[in-house]
């Protein structure tokens, strides 16, 4: 179906999600709208640089003015939302008044539930609003349904996953490949997983394991927020444990644990030299934008495990992804599967494949059809199953 999509954000995940639909969807039109005209006209020219066509066009636009917003949205079949994750409830609500269809790229499961709750509104609108389709959360709670999918009864969902340089430079062997308030967010809130049948918050930055990968050795994975985000309330009573873990290079989480337990994250005011600060705003414009941010390739690890019964025998089945920066094209493994997860859903929903309302991210599409269109776009995933 010929549609009119709208990116809301070109940065980085917005131009991937860009380039993607200009190779994969049959779009009418693409406009990659942003608050400064110059970073979209950028982006914009580079997805018609890559595609060889004149698929993208750029705009400016104040995602929190509402005027401003809905003159952009009048025209639009599908809103795409790339933008820092606070600002999604707000652009819910001025997609259900222009009754566009809206997803976006989550990141806190509280903000998440604001856009949920608006099921009603969605519904009468003749829309659909689908939150946290990037990554984690996201494309790794496709892989965990994929799995589910496949045993006649799931035990336990154990999910990792971690955005990584693949010139790793010590102490912390890591830069942020996404809005940095983002990260500390995932390292300081709680964390939802469902354990034993029962939903319960966890401590992030606790429980460290280590892992064995292929080609890297161990590594470590410590509890997060924000990856499960309403999955361990969808599988409730159907899966006994489903609960995700971030992958870091070892001895990242000790460091960072550091900074939690000393307050740096704090978002309360305190007074340094006669002046209001918040801990939090200063670690993430001194140390997140200047000591971690982004320089050289990046590389994903992921890694889904189910375990349970299937004809009637207990197995483990594992789903391992290991992608890296595209030479061709230039977009990060980060911009390639969280851009590519968020189109995936928008194409559907621009299809009319999904039913008005504000859907689950892991409800609205089977985590099998999920595995086979991810797939399509190069990403490559490593099966196995074995007897437990």
């Amino acid at each position: 179906m010929k549609s009119h999509y709208v990116i809301l954000g070109a940065g980085m995940q917005g131009t991937a999600a860009a380039y993607d639909l200009a190779k994969f969807a049959e779009a009418e039109s693409i406009t990659l709208a942003d608050a400064s005209i110059e970073q979209a006209k950028k982006a914009a020219d580079r997805v018609n640089k890559l595609v060889g066509r004149n698929a993208c066009s750029a705009t400016k636009v104040n995602a929190l003015d509402s005027a401003d917003l809905s003159a952009l949205l009048l025209n639009a079949d599908v809103l795409l939302s790339c933008v820092p994750y606070w600002m999604h409830p707000q652009i819910a609500d001025v997609a259900i008044a222009t009754k566009t269809n809206m997803l976006d790229l989550g990141g806190n499961t509280e903000v998440t539930r604001e856009t949920l709750a608006k099921d009603s509104q969605a519904k009468e609108a003749g829309i659909c609003l689908i939150p946290d389709c990037g990554l984690a959360p996201g494309l790794v709670n496709s892989l965990g349904f994929a799995l589910i999918e496949k045993l006649d009864q799931c035990d336990s969902i154990k999910l990792y996953c971690g955005v990584l340089p693949q010139n790793p430079v010590p102490p912390l062997n890591y830069k942020t490949t996404f809005n940095v308030e983002g990260l500390v967010t995932e390292y300081d809130y709680s964390a939802v997983a469902l354990r034993n049948g029962e939903i319960q918050l966890i401590p992030t930055l606790t429980e460290l394991e280590s892992i064995e990968i292929e080609g890297f050795g161990t590594m470590e994975a410590f509890v997060t927020s924000g990856g499960t985000s309403m999955a361990p309330y969808s599988v409730q009573g159907k899966v006994t444990n489903y609960e995700y873990k971030t992958i870091r290079f070892p001895g990242h989480c000790e460091i960072m644990k550091v900074m939690k337990d000393f307050g740096l994250w704090r978002e309360d005011e305190v007074e340094v030299r006669g002046t209001k600060i918040k801990p939090k705003d200063v670690w993430c414009r001194v140390f997140g934008e200047e000591l971690m941010k982004f320089k050289g390739l990046d590389q994903c690890l992921i890694r889904a495990i189910g375990e349970g019964t299937k004809g009637g025998k207990k197995v483990k089945l594992q789903i391992d992804i290991h992608d890296k920066q595209c030479e061709e094209t230039g977009f990060t493994s980060m911009e390639r599967l969280t851009g590519y997860s968020l189109t995936t859903y928008a194409i559907d929903v621009a299809n009319g494949l999904m039913e008005p309302g504000a859907l689950r991210y892991e409800l609205a599409m089977t985590g099998t059809r999920f595995v086979e269109e991810i797939q399509r776009r190069g990403i490559k995933l490593k099966f196995s199953e074995e007897a437990i």
